[in-house]
């Protein structure tokens, strides 16, 4: 017969050594996961997926950086498309409210920043009705008052659509939750060297890989699908955007 593989004493340092900790959530971290959940439990949502070829705007980013005075992210143009985009199907800035459908007039982008605090959403109210050097600008200050708990409750109020870009953190692709009272989530990641098929052979291009949370109660997916066409058609053509 063989014997236990530790003893009770042994075993008794093991925990004492490997005791679990606890983490006290803060206010905003509780609150983003009720959000969350609620919005899991009660959203019906379906996803797509698409291909962006950013080679053309990630040459164009670093030229307009210089004569616009102001450093352009590929978030800026996120945002920035993201906004055109609802303009042209404002039904992806409804929601879902008992017997009705309600579309707000407002294009409010809330984007998802990480901050010591836990996740939070700043908004850029009105996105549509500004220049992707005053999109850029908000971006950088509104970031970097996240960063440093510096948001006030009307910097993160009002959010009629949503994106999450996590390029940043070298992930390739993901699939967001679309966060109340929004009934779309733009989920973005990294900008990476992929070769694209092109006649007989490819091109090594820079691309992104997309994805839509949609509210179905809300959005039908055809009218989804165009929108996503919408975004992918002007990110490969950023001209549009300036």
């Amino acid at each position: 017969m063989i014997g236990p593989l530790v003893s009770g004493r042994e075993t008794g340092v093991f925990l004492e050594k490997h005791a679990e900790k606890e983490i006290r959530l803060t206010r905003i971290q509780k609150l983003v996961g009720e959000r969350m959940l609620r919005s899991k439990r009660n959203k019906p949502c379906f996803y797509l997926r698409s291909r962006a070829d950013m080679t053309e705007l990630m040459g164009l980013r670093r030229k307009l950086g210089k004569s616009l005075g102001v450093r352009i992210t590929s978030n800026t143009f996120f945002i920035r498309t993201l906004a055109l985009a609802a303009v042209e199907f404002p039904i992806m800035l409804g929601r879902f409210e008992g017997d009705r459908i309600v579309i707000p007039t407002a294009v409010n982008v809330g984007f998802a920043v990480n901050s010591p605090h836990g996740l939070v959403v700043p908004v850029i109210r009105d996105a549509d009705k500004k220049t992707l050097a005053e999109i850029a600008g908000l971006d950088i200050l509104l970031t970097d008052k996240a960063r440093h708990n510096k948001l006030t409750l009307s910097d993160m109020e009002g959010e009629t659509i949503a994106l999450s870009n996590l390029g940043a953190y070298g992930i390739d692709s993901f699939i967001g939750i679309a966060p109340p009272p929004t009934s779309v989530i733009l989920s973005t990641g990294n900008v990476v060297r992929a070769i694209v098929p092109d006649g007989d052979g490819g091109r090594m291009r820079k691309v992104a890989e997309l994805s839509l949370a949609v509210d179905q109660r809300v959005i039908d997916p055809a009218a989804a699908a165009r929108c996503m066409d919408l975004i992918v058609e002007q990110l490969e053509n950023p001209q549009r955007l300036i």
